[in-house]
């Protein structure tokens, strides 16, 4: 049962840990193993030559851990981090303020970097490759260049959508283009232990396995189940046991593999409205009154690691598994094809 009676202070500190679980060494980053050799190397070659690190790019879905790998980097090299994100830069002044701002050795992390418009990547290229940023003042005629040097800084991008960021700017992260790869249920276990001390929960072995079992193969996903069992089990005043966890995931609509209501409703349209398939990523968006990226960035991930749609060039189509999943019988005219 979470442990409740806490002076004041204490709770003041246990609220500033429930919102950040976020590891603050090494030691405490679990999984993403040969990103983690890759950077150890790169890190250290730098540290020596007494140079900032390169340039990194993080890709993958939301919720691996992209930002949490820029700050471990930041308090690995003693540097100071500067977060922004692709659509808070809106202009090319934006970014200038931001670049000239930096003190030698400083991190600037950018979020969502696949959103800076092309401009602002154009601005970018002799920041990255020479450190210098090029100002253009006034208009027509009048106007001039200004060169202004800029110190030694790293970039660090993170996006979910890499292909959606330019070749030029690709190509200009020398460090190095690191996947963020899905999680495995040890590892998954191992973090929610850790979250669960942190957040002063005595847990079940048995009820950690099932939020790591539904948790999407995402840390971010399974501390949000685990903070959630612990607020289902302080109301109701018992201990998180694997009733209480399967209780909480029922309010909160979450199935046996870890669907949830609007992963559900998605394979279902699939199902009931196009006839499993194949339907375009926009006919389902609509269909669904949701945003493609939505669709793109948060549902398909884990429907496609889990086995229950396929990507074909005609568009999304559901697999034997999702029929057996949700109960339906499968087509005959697709019987052939998924028997």
């Amino acid at each position: 049962m979470s442990r409740n009676n806490k002076k004041p202070e204490e709770s003041r500190d246990l609220e500033f840990l429930d919102q950040t679980l976020r590891p603050s060494k090494w030691d405490e980053y679990i999984g993403q193993e040969n990103i983690k050799k890759n950077l150890h190397i790169l890190l250290n070659a730098a540290k020596e030559r007494e140079h900032p690190p390169e340039h990194l790019l993080f890709y993958g879905p939301p919720g691996l851990g992209k930002t949490t790998l820029a700050h471990l980097i930041a308090k690995e090299t003693s540097s100071q981090m500067r977060s922004t994100s692709g659509p808070a830069i809106e202009k090319v002044g934006d970014l200038a303020s931001i670049l000239t701002n930096l003190s030698p050795g400083d991190i600037l992390f950018i979020d969502e970097i696949h959103r800076l418009n092309k401009t602002i990547e154009e601005v970018l290229y002799p920041a990255m490759e020479s450190r210098s940023l090029d100002i253009i003042i006034g208009k027509g005629p009048s106007a001039r260049t200004i060169q202004l040097d800029l110190p030694p800084f790293t970039l660090i991008g993170a996006t979910t959508r890499v292909a959606m960021i330019s070749s030029p700017l690709r190509s200009r992260f020398s460090g190095g283009v690191f996947k963020l790869e899905f999680y495995n249920t040890n590892e998954i276990m191992s973090i929610i232990k850790r979250s669960a001390d942190i957040l002063g929960i005595s847990l079940e072995k048995s009820a950690a396995q099932t939020i790591a079992e539904r948790s999407r193969f995402t840390p971010r996903t399974a501390n949000y189940l685990l903070k959630r069992a612990r607020d289902y089990a302080q109301i109701n005043k018992k201990d998180i046991d694997q009733d209480v966890v399967n209780e909480s995931f029922k309010l909160l609509g979450i199935d046996n593999v870890g669907l949830n209501a609007s992963d559900k409703t998605l394979l279902e349209t699939i199902a009931k409205k196009f006839g499993g398939g194949p339907v375009g990523l926009n006919t389902l968006a609509a269909s669904l009154s949701e945003e493609e990226a939505t669709i793109e960035e948060f549902n398909e991930p884990y429907l496609l690691q889990m086995g229950f749609i396929e990507r074909t060039p005609r568009g999304r189509v559901l697999t034997k598994l999702a029929y057996e999943h949700l109960g339906l019988d499968i087509p005959k005219n697709k019987q052939e094809k998924l028997l």
